[in-house]
C-alpha cells in the first residue's frame, strides 16, 4: 500500500501544475487516459520495467534545468535533405520557421488547430496508446495523451512527395513539453517522418502510428545534442496486412532518455523493424524498451540496438517478442549490443521471448565488450592513428543498426553525425 500511495502522491504532484484540455474531439480520449493514469500512478523504481532506469527526473513536479546547447552546427540534422519542415519551439508551433503544410500525398494538421468533430485522428488519438497499456503499464504515455496540447496529425493518402521533418527546438532552460503526434498511413500509401532536436529541458512525447494494408511508414529520429536534457518518448504502432514499419533512432548526449516502442503486428505478412544507435559520454543514461506482439501469420520483426558508452555512461535495453497463438511462420529477431570504452560504463539488458505458436523462427542475443585489441592492432600496424582507428571500429560496430535505414542519403547523414560526435569526444 505504501508503494501504491507513493505513486499516487507523485502523480498528483506531477500534474498539479498542468492544464487539462477538456474540450474538442480529443476530450473523451483525454478523460479515458486520465482515468488510466489515476489507476496506475506514476512509475516507480520497483516496477519491473523501471528496474534499470530511475524515473524520478521524468516524474518530478518541475523539470531539472537544462542549459541550451548553442552550437548550431550540431543542430542542423537532415538540413541537406529535401523535406517539409515543421518547427516546434519549446513545444509551441513556429509558423514562421516552418514550411507550408501542403504536401502532395499527405494531409497535415496541428493538434491545436484540428477542430472538426469528424477528424480522422479521433479514431487513433489515445486508442493505440490505450491498447499498449496491456500487459505492461506505461503511465508516462497516458500522461501524454491526457495533457498534450500540441502535436502534428499526418494522414498519408499516397506516396508523400518528400519526407516530413519535425524539428524540436529547445530555448528555455526549464521548458517542460508534452507533445502527441498521430499518423495514419492509408492502404498502399507511404510516408517518411524525420524528427530532430532536444525539444525541451524535459520532453514527454507520444506518437501513434496506424499503418493500413500495404502501407509503408519510415521514421528516422536524431535525439540531441543538449547534454542535460531529459526525455520520455513512446511509439505505439498497429500494422495491417502487408504493412511495413521501420524506425531508427540516433541518440547523442542527454542525461536521461527513455524511448519506448510498442508494436502490434495484427495483419498477415507485415514487417516491423526498430533500431537504434546511442553514443554517450559521462552522465548519460539511455534506455530502449521495446515490446512487439505478433498476431498475424508470416510476419517479420527486427530489433537492432547498439550503444557506445564511455566515462561512466549507462545503457539499458529491454526488448520482448510476444508470439500469440496462431501467429505461425513468425520471424522475430532481436539483438542488443554495447561497446564499453572504459571500465566505468555499464550496459544492462533484459531480452525476452514469449511464444505460443509452434512454427516460428525467433532469436535474441545480447553482448557487451570492449574494442577488439587484435583488430585495433591491425589498423594501427597499417598506419592508422589510434583515435581514427578507434572511431572506425566504433562506426563498424554501429553499422548494423544504421543499415536499417532504407534511404541511403539519410543513412549517410546519420553516419556523418556519428563521425562528428566521435571527433568531438576523442579526449
Amino acid at each position: 500500500m505504501a508503494v501504491a500511495q507513493a505513486k499516487q502522491d507523485t502523480l498528483e504532484a506531477r500534474i498539479a501544475g498542468l492544464s487539462f484540455p477538456n474540450e474538442g474531439w480529443q476530450a473523451p480520449a483525454r478523460f479515458d487516459a486520465l482515468e488510466r493514469l489515476g489507476a496506475m500512478g506514476m512509475p516507480g523504481r520497483r516496477d519491473e520495467y523501471w528496474r534499470y532506469t530511475h524515473p524520478s527526473s521524468l516524474t518530478s513536479p518541475e523539470p531539472l534545468p537544462a542549459p541550451v546547447f548553442v552550437d548550431t552546427a550540431e543542430t542542423m540534422v537532415f538540413d541537406a535533405i529535401d523535406r517539409l519542415k515543421l518547427v516546434f519551439v519549446d513545444g509551441v508551433f513556429d509558423a514562421e520557421a516552418s514550411d507550408d503544410l501542403a504536401l502532395s500525398g499527405v494531409e497535415i494538421d496541428l493538434l491545436s488547430q484540428a477542430q472538426s468533430d469528424i477528424h480522422w485522428a479521433r479514431d487513433i488519438y489515445g486508442v493505440l496508446e490505450a491498447r499498449g497499456q496491456t500487459p505492461v503499464q506505461r503511465p508516462l504515455a497516458a500522461l501524454g495523451t491526457a495533457f498534450s496540447t500540441e502535436g502534428v496529425l499526418i494522414r498519408a493518402t499516397a506516396k508523400a512527395a518528400k519526407p516530413i521533418a519535425l524539428v524540436y527546438v529547445h530555448k528555455s532552460d526549464t521548458s517542460d513539453v508534452i507533445l502527441h503526434n498521430c499518423i495514419r498511413v492509408e492502404a498502399g500509401a507511404e510516408v517518411t517522418v524525420l524528427e530532430s532536436g532536444p525539444a525541451a529541458a524535459r520532453f514527454t512525447k507520444v506518437m501513434e502510428v496506424d499503418v493500413a494494408e500495404g502501407g509503408r511508414f519510415h521514421h528516422i529520429r536524431a535525439q540531441g545534442p543538449d547534454q542535460d536534457r531529459r526525455a520520455a518518448t513512446h511509439i505505439f504502432a498497429r500494422l495491417a496486412e502487408e504493412a511495413l514499419f521501420k524506425s531508427f533512432t540516433l541518440t547523442a548526449n542527454g542525461v536521461m532518455t527513455r524511448n519506448e516502442a510498442v508494436l502490434e503486428l495484427v495483419g498477415d505478412d507485415c514487417v516491423a523493424h526498430v533500431a537504434g544507435a546511442a553514443v554517450g559520454d559521462g552522465m548519460f543514461h539511455h534506455d530502449d524498451t521495446v515490446f512487439i506482439t505478433h498476431e498475424g501469420q508470416r510476419c517479420e520483426s527486427r530489433q537492432v540496438f547498439k550503444k557506445v558508452l564511455k566515462n561512466g555512461a549507462t545503457g539499458v535495453f529491454q526488448g520482448k517478442i510476444l508470439v500469440k497463438p496462431g501467429a505461425q511462420k513468425t520471424d522475430g529477431y532481436q539483438i542488443s549490443q554495447s561497446l564499453l570504452l572504459d571500465e566505468d560504463s555499464q550496459f544492462l539488458a533484459k531480452p525476452e521471448l514469449e511464444i505460443y505458436a509452434d512454427d516460428v523462427k525467433c532469436s535474441h542475443g545480447s553482448t557487451s565488450g570492449a574494442i577488439d585489441d587484435t583488430a585495433l592492432f591491425y589498423l594501427r600496424s597499417r598506419g592508422v592513428p589510434l583515435k581514427q582507428a578507434q572511431s572506425l571500429m566504433v562506426l563498424a560496430f554501429l553499422a548494423e543498426a544504421i543499415s536499417e535505414i532504407e534511404d541511403e542519403g539519410i543513412a549517410e547523414d546519420i553516419r556523418q553525425r556519428l563521425e562528428d560526435w566521435l571527433a568531438s569526444h576523442e579526449h
